[in-house]
């Protein structure tokens, strides 16, 4: 495949844009060569500038959970815009839609709207910090919660692309309030609690990571992280921005069974335009101003727009009692295929997996936190990469990314790139 208007496109980006770029991952570092420049995507498609048709397995990082242009969407978002883009007052349309999700939802009784999931994790834990009256709060290296300067502590994904264990400008007096853990180990975190009696606030996680490729919590971690949580009076927010809505309606609570004091939401919840979410029972949301005293505020928040994409994209996925079954079976197909070409071209390798995200490590070892995922042989991942693009399949620039599946993707597709799997194995 040619990439010549890509190539163009990235010179003249990189004049007035850092890196070329408005959000690191996508400039290739990782990988080496040129970013793709997308003209447009329709279904399990993206088209570049070059003419090229390529099948999507990053789905705009995760909610193109129904495809690309998925048409009651666009439909509602055409509609909406003929009536005004931006009010900055309250509408119908925003209770409609917080009343919806929160009958997906279990364990919550109200959301917020927000304009990203960076907003909602770092709203989430200043609610947290004011409703228990402590300030330090537990993340797990390698889990990604937006650039707040709360959470660039060993953050995975880009941070991890471009070996910046922490961002400058995070001050030092920031980071002491932050306590690292690791991801499926519970006695790790048991240590923290007893270092820090009395003092943490919240422990927040993605109930399954997918910044340092999909990483499952393993059997009983988020169970005896809940047991902790109330044990010390401490909030569980599990950050639900690449699971809520996906993994199930419910997101992660409903597919583990384990309740979270706050929870999380962005991607799929806005249908493909900015918007993020932060929910929980009455008790701790009533500490929101303007009711409480905790203040989060945005312009764009509840914006017309936005809420009527994510409307039409919960109806679409509440109405569909066999989506998600689809998705499983659409998925385990494709790691069925996976695992069997690179067996048969004797390529090293583990492959995670929990519904419609997925990941390949290039490393024989399982793969179960930041440390192990960080072992995989980037060398290789850069070559499959590549391959994959030249036979017009794109995933994730990154090793320490997830693949996300989207319903748009046909059996022919899944074939399609199984085959092309084959094809790249062969030079690995």
């Amino acid at each position: 495949m040619l990439y010549q208007r890509s190539s163009e496109l990235f010179v003249e980006a990189a004049k007035v844009i850092p890196g070329g770029v408005n959000s690191p991952v996508r400039a290739f570092k990782a990988v080496g060569g040129t970013p793709i420049f997308v003209k447009e995507a329709k279904g399990a498609y993206l088209y570049d500038e070059d003419g090229n048709r390529l099948i999507d397995y990053i789905n705009s990082w995760g909610p193109m959970l129904l495809g690309h242009a998925y048409e009651p969407v666009v439909t509602a978002v055409i509609e909406k815009a003929k009536k005004g883009t931006s009010f900055g007052t309250p509408t119908a349309l925003e209770t409609e839609i917080a009343a919806l999700a929160v009958s997906m939802v279990p364990n919550i009784d109200k959301i917020r709207f927000v304009n990203s999931g960076t907003e909602a994790c770092m709203s989430a834990i200043r609610l947290a910090r004011g409703f228990t009256g402590r300030d330090k709060i537990v993340k797990f290296s390698g889990c990604y919660h937006g650039h707040s300067d709360s959470f660039l502590i060993a953050a995975g994904s880009g941070l991890s692309t471009f070996g910046v264990p922490n961002s400058p400008g995070v001050t030092s007096g920031t980071a002491k309030d932050t306590l690292l853990a690791r991801y499926n180990d519970l006695d790790n975190v048991k240590e923290l609690f007893e270092a820090n009696k009395g003092e943490i606030s919240a422990v927040i996680i993605e109930p399954v990571a997918g910044n340092m490729g999909c990483i499952p919590p393993q059997k009983g971690f988020l169970e005896g992280l809940r047991q902790l949580c109330t044990e010390n009076g401490t909030l569980l927010i599990f950050d639900e921005v690449m699971t809520g809505f996906r993994l199930a309606k419910g997101g992660a609570q409903e597919l583990f069974g384990i309740a979270a004091d706050i929870v999380c939401f962005g991607k799929v919840i806005g249908g493909g335009l900015p918007v993020g979410a932060f929910a929980a029972r009455n008790e701790i949301m009533n500490y929101l101003a303007p009711v409480g005293p905790v203040y989060q505020a945005g312009t764009l928040s509840g914006n017309p727009l936005a809420m009527a994409a994510g409307l039409a994209m919960l109806q679409g996925i509440n109405g569909d009692t066999a989506l998600f079954q689809r998705l499983e079976d659409k998925t385990a197909y494709l790691e069925k295929g996976i695992r069997e070409k690179l067996t048969e071209n004797n390529v090293v390798f583990t492959i995670n997996r929990v519904g419609s995200m997925i990941s390949v490590h290039f490393d024989a070892d399982p793969v179960y936190d930041f440390q192990t995922a960080g072992k995989g042989d980037n060398e290789t991942f850069k070559k499959f990469f590549h391959g994959l693009l030249q036979e017009g399949v794109y995933i994730a620039p990154s090793a320490y990314e997830t693949w996300f599946i989207t319903d748009a993707l046909s059996y022919d597709d899944l074939d399609f790139t199984i085959n092309a799997i084959d094809k790249v194995a062969k030079s690995l």
